[in-house]
């Protein structure tokens, strides 16, 4: 049975599995009384398990029965979760992560057994059913089997069709075995469509099922209790066939026993019991779905957990669309805005045809073409929540690394990004994290020296601020030592001793974004090499946003991210310079001021101007980008005041068109272009105008 079709159901379902044993885990370690945490890992484990079985990841199957064999026996008050115990489990869920790595890289798990993991887990288990869970074990499946051995061999009642009897007697002239089988599950399975799939796919390999009882599409929709019965035919043993079925995970008993012919000659069962063999691979299909995509039969087959965690949406609500599919959606999106440019162009142009028909369904096309695009940009919208959820447990690891006692705290995990923006800012979250904990907070002592909490806080906060995002990294630590920071650039050669001199704090500390620049005074496995802060502002910048830093020495330090909402279309200031336009980005603008001549003052060779309290520094654009300039003489300057964080800059245009929506194009790596432009875009009446990238203006 091909199941490679269902391959990234696998993996989403797996890393959303993967994801809540990780949190539960970590919820565990602090409330090891927990019982809904306990249950919930335990459901977790469950599901992953029978994914992996459907899938036939075997050594992946085995290690997640395990794992959920050990929270069974917490769930049955036979054993405690200590500390040991969980450390175990997180070695499990490391294993389980590599098996998944190796999934999403080959589509196959790969031959790590993970042998060590598994008989620690295996010890823990039978020393707990060792000491109080053996009668339990006894007695309860000697009572099913008194229950089930009334009635057990439900395959004596199977009747066939005379259509069917011409199958029956070209097995026995191929001197094939004809077996009854019933398969009993546990009362306990939940995803019964799933266990009937890996019955049929275990049997696969040993002959072929020739009918079922209920039939196909009762198996596959569940209308069945906790039996089913088939017929099959094969070379093998009685005793093979039996012990294949009763390997499968959650079967309770399979009986077998050689099949005795009863003739059903009724038209209708010759016209409603097909053979199994016509329909085998689209139920086994169908069944599979159900048991990768576990969320939908949990809705059918476990109304009491369904219950439990009403927070969670209904089932139905949501579906999974590939990012190319959405990059397609609204690169159509763009070209409609940019027809859209065009057609409000020509009204423009043509205001003297006072055609109100027409202008009238111009604002209702830029009306529609605005809505659709705001709707499409909310389905790429992502929670930052799936990239920062995995930091608690890497904080947790590099607690017991590092030896320091430390706690993160986060907040804003609702704020929504670009999905494109989402898939890229893990990596340098994790380095300013990984930085923060090794070289922003003081050991242990360090801090009860210094009159701090022994425990090390680090913050991890994000918001909304306009058309940003800003996603904040800081620390509760020693700060940043500027001395030590100046000292090692001037020992690297990175700066001069005249340089220094003259550089504020804050020009020094944003030496530490410099290519492999490092204060660290010996190298470990989390930090030291140089190679992470340059990364993060590469990374960033990359994203179309920028960081800063802030340090307080003695109370910590702060890294300050501020992404943009969308990379795709965006409003902007159209501006001219001289003969040629360009787009400044609307979100980074504050006002717009004409400002006379006289009010320019210099400050060290600089143009700066007051404004209502604040000395910005000017910018000619014209200058900057070595644009020709115009012809007419102006009275005064219209400088556009932008801001990045604290800090602002007045940037000197010739003339200001309009606010415009604008669609982002790259340029592409054939055109080599200064920094100071962040891309291009396609005007109404098809001009280029270049779209300024304000970050590295300020």
């Amino acid at each position: 049975m091909d199941v490679s079709q269902y391959l990234e159901i696998f993996i989403d379902e797996t890393k959303e599995h993967l994801q809540t044993l990780s949190d539960q885990l970590m919820i565990l370690e602090q409330e090891p009384e927990n019982e809904d945490t306990i249950n919930e890992i335990f459901r977790a484990a469950h599901s992953l398990k029978g994914m992996a079985g459907t899938m036939g990841f075997k050594r992946m199957q085995r290690l997640t029965h395990d794992m959920e064999n050990v929270f069974q026996e917490i769930r049955s008050g036979n054993m405690k979760v200590q500390p040991e115990l969980v450390d175990v489990l997180f070695r499990g869920l490391d294993a389980l992560e590599a098996y998944l790595a190796e999934i999403m890289e080959t589509a196959n798990e790969g031959t790590e057994e993970n042998e060590e993991i598994i008989n620690t887990l295996n010890a823990i288990a039978e020393k707990a059913t060792g000491k109080s869970s053996g009668k339990t074990e006894e007695k309860v499946p000697e009572q099913k089997e008194k229950k089930a051995d009334a009635d057990e061999a439900k395959y004596k009642e199977i009747h066939i069709s005379d259509y069917e009897k011409g199958t029956f007697d070209k097995a026995k002239k191929q001197n094939q075995n004809i077996f009854g089988i019933t398969v009993y599950l546990q009362d306990t399975c939940i995803l019964k469509a799933a266990r009937a799939f890996l019955v049929f796919k275990a049997l696969e390999d040993l002959g072929e099922v020739m009918k079922a009882v209920p039939n196909v599409q009762d198996i596959e929709d569940e209308k069945f209790d906790m039996d089913f019965s088939i017929i099959f035919f094969t070379q093998e043993s009685l005793e093979k066939v039996k012990s294949t079925i009763e390997s499968v995970s959650e079967i309770k008993k399979a009986v077998v026993g050689p099949y005795d012919i009863i003739l059903d000659e009724s038209a209708e069962a010759v016209k409603e019991e097909s053979s199994v063999s016509d329909k085998k691979a689209e139920t086994a299909e169908n069944s599979q779905a159900e048991g990768a995509a576990s969320k939908q039969p949990a809705k059918k087959a476990a109304p009491k957990q369904a219950s439990q965690k009403t927070s969670k949406p209904a089932v139905g609500r949501t579906v999974r669309v590939d990012i190319e599919k959405l990059d397609v959606l609204m690169n159509l999106v763009s070209e409609l805005i940019i027809a859209k440019n065009g057609l409000v162009s020509m009204s423009s142009a043509n205001e003297s045809r006072n055609d109100s028909g027409f202008n009238e369904q111009i604002e209702y096309l830029e009306s529609v073409t605005t809505n659709l695009h705001e709707s499409v940009m909310k389905v790429r919208m992502v929670p930052i929540e799936s990239v920062v959820n995995r930091f608690p447990r890497m904080i947790r690891d590099l607690n017991k690394k590092l030896g320091k006692k430390m706690e993160l705290h986060m907040t804003g995990e609702e704020t929504e990004l670009d999905r494109t923006v989402i898939d890229e800012i893990g990596d340098p979250l994790q380095h300013l994290l990984r930085n923060a904990a090794d070289h922003g907070l003081e050991s242990n002592e360090e801090r009860v020296a210094l009159g701090k909490d022994e425990v090390g806080h680090i913050y991890l906060d994000a918001y909304q601020d306009g058309n940003n995002v800003n996603i904040e990294v800081r620390d509760d630590g020693g700060g940043i030592n500027v001395e030590k920071v100046k000292n090692k650039a001037i020992e690297k050669g990175t700066i001069t001793p005249e340089q220094a001199e003259v550089m504020t704090d804050k020009e020094i500390i944003d030496l530490l974004f410099q290519p492999s620049f490092s204060t660290a005074e010996k190298i470990t496995d989390v930090s030291g090499r140089g190679v992470g802060l340059d990364v993060v502002k590469t990374k960033i910048e990359g994203l179309g946003g920028n960081i800063e830093c802030r340090s307080v020495l003695g109370e910590g330090s702060s890294f300050i991210i501020r992404l943009p909402l969308t990379l795709a279309i965006i409003q902007a200031l159209m501006v001219e310079l001289g003969k040629e336009k360009y787009a400044i980005p609307l979100g980074s603008i504050q006002t717009i001021e004409d400002i006379p001549f006289s009010d320019v003052k210099h400050v060290q060779t600089k143009e700066v101007i007051n404004l209502r309290g604040s000395v910005i520094p000017l910018i000619h654009l014209d200058q900057l980008l070595g644009v020709e300039p115009g012809d007419f003489e102006p009275e005064s300057l219209t400088v556009v005041i932008v801001k990045k964080g604290d800090r602002q800059a007045g940037l000197v245009v010739d003339n200001l068109i309009g606010q415009q929506e604008i669609v982002i194009k790259s340029i592409g790596d054939y055109i080599h272009c200064s920094k100071l432009i962040g891309g291009a875009t396609i005007l109404g009446d098809g001009e280029i105008a270049l779209i300024l990238e304000v970050n590295t203006l300020v």
